[in-house]
Order: C-alpha cells, then structure tokens, then sequence
C-alpha cells in the first residue's frame, strides 16, 4: 500500500512537468497555459495575458488581460505604432545650422543659430558633420552671437515620475532638442603594467566635462570598474573607479545635454580657426529675409525606431514621441503631454476608452504608466493591419535568440527561437513581453504577457519564454 501511494504521489509531481512536455500533447492549449500559470509563476507575482490569432482573426487566450499593469518599455510599442501611422512618418529627424545677417570681408556679420530638431542618433561624427559644413562658408570670424535653438520642446528635461536618483545612468538622459551622443560620454579604459592607473579614451572629447581617473591596472582589491559623476551637485567631473584587467566601457549621463551640445559645437568651430564669441546662449531662430541654412544633417526614422526596439532606447522613445506631438498638433513649441495626446487618440480610434489607462512617458521608464496586456494587444493588431506600419515596426523588434533584448533568451533548440518578434520591459519587480509569434501551424500571433511584482527577472523571463514555447507549439 505505501510503495502504491508512493508511486502515486511521484506521478502527481511530474504532471505539471509532461503538461507543458516538448510534444505539447498533454490538453489543448488553453489547459496547458493555465497549468503554466498555476505551476511556473514565480510566487507572488501576478500576470495579465492575452493571446490573438492574427491569421484566424480570434482570441486565442486570456488572463486577466484587462487588467492594470506598468508596461516598463512596452509602452515603447504604443509610442511607436502610433507615430509610424502618421502621415508623415518617414520625415527624418534634422539638426540645422542657420545664419543671419550678412557675410563681408571673411566676417559673418550676424548671428548664427543651431536648430534642434530632437534627433537621438546625433553623435560625434554628426556634429564635425556640421562643423565641416559651416567651415566651408567665406569667413572665418563670427561678429554676432552663437545660439542653440531648443524652443521644439519646453524645458522639463526629465519625464513625469521618472526616478531621480536613476541619474547619472546612461538609461536616463536629460532630455533636449540638440542631443550629442545621446547625452552621455563613453569611456574605454585599457589597462597598462599591474598597479598603474588604466590608459582612458573618452567619446565625445570636449572640454565641457572633466575627468578623474581613480582605476588600477590588474590590481583586484581596487574593486569593480565603475564610472560616476558628481550628479548630486549636477557637476561634471567623471570619475572612472576600479579594477582594470581587460578593456572595460562604461557611460554616464551629463548635465546638461543642450550645453554640453553647444559648448562642444563652439569649441570645435574654434578649432577650424573660427573665430567665435566667448559663449553661447540659447534664442528661437525667427527666420527672415536674411536667414540663410548654412547646414543640415539628417537621420532616418527607421534608425530612430530600430534603436528604440531592438535596444530599448529611452530617449529614441522620448524624442519620437516629442516629434509625434508637434506633428499632431502642427505647434513647434509642444511637450511630452502633446505627444500622450496623440496616443490617446490613437486608443479612441481603436475603439479603447482612453480614460481607462494612464499614461505618463514614451519610453516606460515612468511609474505612473498603467495599462493592460489587451491594449498592447489592441495596438500589434492595429500594426498588423497597416502594411507601411507592420514593416517598419516588425522588422525593428528584437528577435528570439538573435538580437536586441532577446539575443540571451529562447535560444537555438527551443519553439521560441527565431519564431518570436518581440518588445521587452522591465525594471524593479515588472518583466513584460509584447510583440508577435509564427506558431508551429504558420499562424501569426500577437501576444502581450505583463508580469507583476515578481523581483527575479530570470524566474518572468523562463515563465514568458515557456510559455511562447506552448503557443508556438499549439493545438
């Protein structure tokens, strides 16, 4: 009798197990992702799910889909769906360089503006770009003034319920119209004979900020490779830490980006042998008969929005949701609030009641977001629906043990690599994935999975990949 109870009670262990088995023979789908949720949900936590047949044109699967969650960067998905549906989508971003008044005698005799236009992708060679350009002009001396137009946006340069001490992180930059490098600085550290400080490379150069470089060469005991900055005074000295034993990166954030654009552009005008006035300052371009456009560099949306899915990238979200609003509204000077607009009348037109959802950022960094699995799911079909949108969107999302935020999961062997075209989201206790799935049968799949208040990211991670896998498997 006992050796039979045994035997039961070990069977009943290993059911859970042959549910969800590599055949995925054991009950029809639904059975078996409510054994998924009940067995391999991190304890806890909890999950909104929904599940749509994009060839079929059903539901294939719910779980309490309309319930409230934090997306993290999904909400990227709704950002970005609903500018690549704008008329003008395809319009690049552009940083302009424009002067005005007259050039005489090697002598620009006005002033000289550069133009925001919030591009992300702005980086080191973009602005030498424009440098090149302007120096290819008859002068070589400014008599007037050096401005940085940034009137595309107002001044908040941080998103609402963005966590303040998230800065200096590279993630959270300070949000403007002239970006160069995305705001941050990059530092390569090399390391030289045991004991010495590590040689230092930092990218972009400029004078703006400085550096105090604290590592040791192959020296464990100088403890981890790190790299600040004195944030709390919203200073600019960084300050590079630790062990170096092989060639280490890290990136900080600087205060503030449209200074630390306009001090750079300055100083590398004055190494062409231009010469600048001492300082700059900031003043809307208010083009007349003597505006001239000395410069312009342009960067494809698609890079925009490649970087935003496939890297997660905060501020690509940000700037395309800037951009989304002024377009939306036709106004140059906007704010966040012009582009969640433009979401929410995105939602009405999907038939969602907008007042049902809060939305607070582009990007998903904000705590104040909530919204549900059916709405991100509400959105992919729209995308789905509209071939210019579905191109550009499905071709940016990471892809299953290839790519982006995916490179490190489902990998080769598993139903779910290269069969899942998906956003991820996640920070403190929120592991999100929304994107599309090919099922075994060669249905598309739209799917959003929003766990919740569960703090280890690798037990949502195996949770949302297993379960991918029962889809992908179907019947």
């Amino acid at each position: 009798m006992k050796k039979y109870l045994l035997l039961l009670a070990l069977s009943l262990l290993f059911v859970p197990a042959m549910l969800w088995g590599q055949n995925g023979s054991a009950g029809n789908l639904s059975s078996r992702l409510d054994t998924l949720i009940k067995y391999k949900l991190p304890a806890g936590s909890n999950v909104g799910i929904s599940i749509y047949d994009l060839t079929d044109g059903k539901s294939l699967y719910t779980y309490q889909s309309d319930k409230l969650s934090r997306p993290a960067s999904t909400m990227k998905l709704l950002t970005t769906i609903t500018a690549l549906a704008r008329p003008e989508a395809d319009e690049p971003f552009r940083t302009e360089v424009w002067y005005q008044g007259v050039i005489e005698r090697d002598t620009l005799k006005g002033d000289l503006y550069v133009v925001g236009g919030y591009d992300p992708e702005f980086d080191d060679e973009a602005l030498d770009s424009l440098v090149n350009t302007v120096g290819r002009f008859p002068f070589s001396v400014i008599a007037g003034n050096v401005y940085g137009d940034v009137s595309m946006k107002d001044s908040i340069y941080w998103g609402s319920g963005w966590a303040w001490d998230d800065t200096p992180a590279s993630y959270q930059p300070y949000l403007s119209p002239l970006m160069l490098n995305k705001g941050l600085v990059t530092i390569t550290a090399s390391p030289s004979v045991k004991g010495d400080t590590a040689s230092v490379e930092c990218v972009p150069v400029s004078s703006y900020y400085t550096v105090t470089n604290e590592t040791k060469s192959r020296t464990p005991s100088a403890g981890r490779f790190g790299v600040s900055r004195d944030w709390l005074q919203n200073g600019n000295n960084v300050v590079i830490k630790g062990n170096v034993e092989s060639k280490r990166t890290g990136a900080v954030n600087i205060y503030s980006s449209q200074d630390f654009f306009m001090h750079t552009f300055l100083e590398r005008l004055q190494a062409k042998g231009i010469q600048c006035p001492a300082g700059y300052a900031f003043n809307e371009l208010t083009k007349d008969s003597l505006s001239v456009q000395m410069a312009l560099f342009e960067t494809p949306v698609q890079d925009v929005v490649n970087q935003i899915m496939k890297e997660s990238d905060n501020l690509n979200a940000e700037a395309l949701l800037c951009r989304l609003g002024a377009q939306a509204t036709g106004k140059k000077r906007i704010s966040d609030e012009d582009g969640l607009v433009a979401i929410r009348r995105q939602m009405k037109a999907l038939g969602e009641d907008a007042d049902n959802y809060k939305l607070a950022d582009g990007c998903g960094l904000s705590n104040y977001n909530y919204i549900s699995p059916d709405l991100l799911v509400s959105f992919l079909r729209f995308a789905y629906s509209r071939t210019d949108v579905f191109q550009k969107l499905y071709k940016a999302l990471p892809i299953g043990g290839v790519d982006g935020t995916l490179k490190y999961r489902m990998k080769p062997g598993t139903p779910s690599y290269k069969n899942v075209h998906a956003k991820t989201g996640s920070f403190t206790a929120i592991n999100c994935l929304a994107g599309y799935l090919r099922a075994a049968n060669g249905h598309e799949i739209a799917f959003a999975i929003m766990n919740q208040n569960v703090l280890s990211g690798a037990k949502a991670r195996a949770f949302q990949d297993a379960l991918c896998d029962e889809v992908i498997r179907g019947k």
